[in-house]
Protein backbone atom coordinates (compact mmCIF):
# COMPACT_ATOMS: atom_id res chain seq x y z
CA UNK A 1 0.00 0.00 0.00
CA UNK A 2 1.20 3.29 -0.60
CA UNK A 3 2.59 5.41 2.42
CA UNK A 4 -0.05 7.80 3.51
CA UNK A 5 -3.07 6.25 1.33
CA UNK A 6 -4.74 4.55 4.67
CA UNK A 7 -5.44 7.36 6.54
CA UNK A 8 -6.50 9.23 3.22
CA UNK A 9 -8.85 5.65 2.90
CA UNK A 10 -9.50 6.06 6.74
CA UNK A 11 -10.79 9.68 6.02
CA UNK A 12 -12.85 8.94 3.00
CA UNK A 13 -14.87 6.71 5.04
CA UNK A 14 -15.60 9.20 8.01
CA UNK A 15 -16.87 11.61 5.72
CA UNK A 16 -20.53 12.20 6.30
CA UNK A 17 -23.31 12.37 3.86
CA UNK A 18 -24.66 15.72 3.22
CA UNK A 19 -27.64 16.10 0.90
CA UNK A 20 -27.00 19.54 -0.61
CA UNK A 21 -22.86 18.15 -1.26
CA UNK A 22 -24.89 14.87 -2.57
CA UNK A 23 -26.87 16.61 -5.02
CA UNK A 24 -23.88 19.16 -6.39
CA UNK A 25 -21.86 15.90 -6.81
CA UNK A 26 -24.79 14.59 -8.54
CA UNK A 27 -25.52 17.22 -10.92
CA UNK A 28 -22.20 18.09 -11.92
CA UNK A 29 -21.80 14.47 -13.01
CA UNK A 30 -24.97 14.90 -15.22
CA UNK A 31 -23.33 18.02 -16.29
CA UNK A 32 -19.85 16.09 -17.14
CA UNK A 33 -22.29 12.99 -19.19
CA UNK A 34 -23.93 15.27 -21.00
CA UNK A 35 -21.10 17.47 -21.98
CA UNK A 36 -19.38 13.92 -22.82
CA UNK A 37 -22.28 12.77 -24.88
CA UNK A 38 -22.59 16.45 -27.43
CA UNK A 39 -18.56 16.35 -27.33
CA UNK A 40 -18.55 19.42 -25.69
CA UNK A 41 -15.04 19.56 -24.18
CA UNK A 42 -15.28 23.16 -22.19
CA UNK A 43 -18.40 21.51 -21.19
CA UNK A 44 -15.95 18.44 -19.69
CA UNK A 45 -13.59 20.96 -18.18
CA UNK A 46 -16.05 22.84 -16.47
CA UNK A 47 -16.51 20.07 -14.33
CA UNK A 48 -12.72 19.56 -13.39
CA UNK A 49 -10.29 21.40 -11.01
CA UNK A 50 -7.22 22.73 -12.86
CA UNK A 51 -4.77 19.94 -11.34
CA UNK A 52 -7.15 16.99 -12.31
CA UNK A 53 -5.50 14.06 -13.27
CA UNK A 54 -6.64 11.40 -16.23
CA UNK A 55 -5.46 7.94 -15.42
CA UNK A 56 -5.98 4.75 -17.66
CA UNK A 57 -5.26 1.55 -14.80
CA UNK A 58 -4.88 -1.10 -17.03
CA UNK A 59 -1.68 0.33 -18.66
CA UNK A 60 -0.99 3.10 -16.06
CA UNK A 61 -1.01 6.10 -18.22
CA UNK A 62 -1.43 9.37 -16.87
CA UNK A 63 -2.78 12.95 -18.32
CA UNK A 64 -2.05 15.63 -15.69
CA UNK A 65 -4.08 19.30 -15.77
CA UNK A 66 -7.06 20.38 -17.86
CA UNK A 67 -4.25 20.15 -20.70
CA UNK A 68 -4.16 16.66 -20.06
CA UNK A 69 -7.88 16.27 -19.77
CA UNK A 70 -8.40 18.04 -22.97
CA UNK A 71 -5.94 15.86 -24.80
CA UNK A 72 -7.12 12.73 -23.21
CA UNK A 73 -10.64 13.64 -24.87
CA UNK A 74 -9.30 14.49 -28.06
CA UNK A 75 -7.55 11.38 -28.35
CA UNK A 76 -10.83 9.39 -27.58
CA UNK A 77 -13.26 10.88 -29.34
CA UNK A 78 -11.11 10.78 -32.66
CA UNK A 79 -10.58 7.09 -32.00
CA UNK A 80 -14.03 7.02 -31.39
CA UNK A 81 -16.22 9.31 -33.15
CA UNK A 82 -19.60 7.98 -32.48
CA UNK A 83 -18.56 6.46 -28.71
CA UNK A 84 -21.72 5.27 -26.93
CA UNK A 85 -21.62 4.96 -22.95
CA UNK A 86 -24.85 2.48 -21.60
CA UNK A 87 -24.60 2.81 -17.81
CA UNK A 88 -24.72 0.44 -16.28
CA UNK A 89 -24.12 0.71 -12.61
CA UNK A 90 -23.57 4.56 -10.50
CA UNK A 91 -22.87 4.94 -6.82
CA UNK A 92 -22.65 8.45 -5.60
CA UNK A 93 -21.09 9.64 -2.07
CA UNK A 94 -19.38 12.20 -0.21
CA UNK A 95 -16.26 10.42 -2.28
CA UNK A 96 -16.92 10.96 -5.66
CA UNK A 97 -18.86 8.61 -8.50
CA UNK A 98 -18.14 5.39 -9.58
CA UNK A 99 -20.09 4.25 -12.71
CA UNK A 100 -20.10 1.45 -14.69
CA UNK A 101 -20.58 1.49 -18.43
CA UNK A 102 -20.71 -0.54 -21.73
CA UNK A 103 -19.47 1.34 -24.36
CA UNK A 104 -19.75 0.50 -28.13
CA UNK A 105 -18.20 2.96 -31.00
CA UNK A 106 -16.26 2.23 -34.06
CA UNK A 107 -12.55 2.34 -33.72
CA UNK A 108 -10.89 5.57 -36.51
CA UNK A 109 -7.55 5.28 -34.90
CA UNK A 110 -5.29 4.23 -32.81
CA UNK A 111 -6.07 5.14 -29.05
CA UNK A 112 -3.44 3.42 -26.46
CA UNK A 113 -2.76 -0.04 -26.98
CA UNK A 114 -6.38 -1.07 -28.02
CA UNK A 115 -5.88 -4.05 -31.02
CA UNK A 116 -8.66 -3.11 -33.65
CA UNK A 117 -8.30 -2.14 -37.19
CA UNK A 118 -9.36 1.43 -38.41
CA UNK A 119 -13.17 1.06 -39.09
CA UNK A 120 -14.27 -1.85 -36.54
CA UNK A 121 -17.26 -1.69 -34.47
CA UNK A 122 -16.14 -2.86 -31.05
CA UNK A 123 -17.58 -3.14 -27.67
CA UNK A 124 -16.01 -2.90 -24.20
CA UNK A 125 -16.78 -2.21 -20.38
CA UNK A 126 -15.48 0.29 -18.43
CA UNK A 127 -15.00 1.57 -15.02
CA UNK A 128 -14.83 4.83 -13.91
CA UNK A 129 -13.96 6.71 -10.85
CA UNK A 130 -14.66 10.29 -9.95
CA UNK A 131 -13.32 11.61 -7.26
CA UNK A 132 -14.91 14.61 -5.60
CA UNK A 133 -12.59 17.96 -4.46
CA UNK A 134 -14.97 18.90 -1.55
CA UNK A 135 -13.34 22.34 -1.12
CA UNK A 136 -13.28 22.81 -5.18
CA UNK A 137 -16.60 21.21 -5.65
CA UNK A 138 -15.14 19.82 -8.99
CA UNK A 139 -13.85 16.38 -9.82
CA UNK A 140 -10.35 15.70 -9.54
CA UNK A 141 -10.22 14.16 -12.65
CA UNK A 142 -11.07 10.15 -13.86
CA UNK A 143 -9.84 6.56 -12.98
CA UNK A 144 -10.65 4.06 -15.98
CA UNK A 145 -10.20 1.25 -15.91
CA UNK A 146 -11.33 -1.05 -19.44
CA UNK A 147 -12.75 -4.93 -19.62
CA UNK A 148 -14.06 -7.55 -21.79
CA UNK A 149 -12.70 -5.62 -25.15
CA UNK A 150 -13.89 -7.19 -28.64
CA UNK A 151 -15.85 -6.73 -31.75
CA UNK A 152 -19.10 -5.67 -31.61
Amino acid sequence: MKPNIHSAVIKQLRRKVDRDEYKAIRQLWMAHSIAEDKRDIPGLMATLTEDCVYTVINNGVSWPGKAGATQFYQQLLTAFPDIHFDLQHIVIGPQGVFEEAHVTGTYQSQWLDMPAPAGQSIQFDVHILFPWDAHQQLFTGERVAFFNMGAA
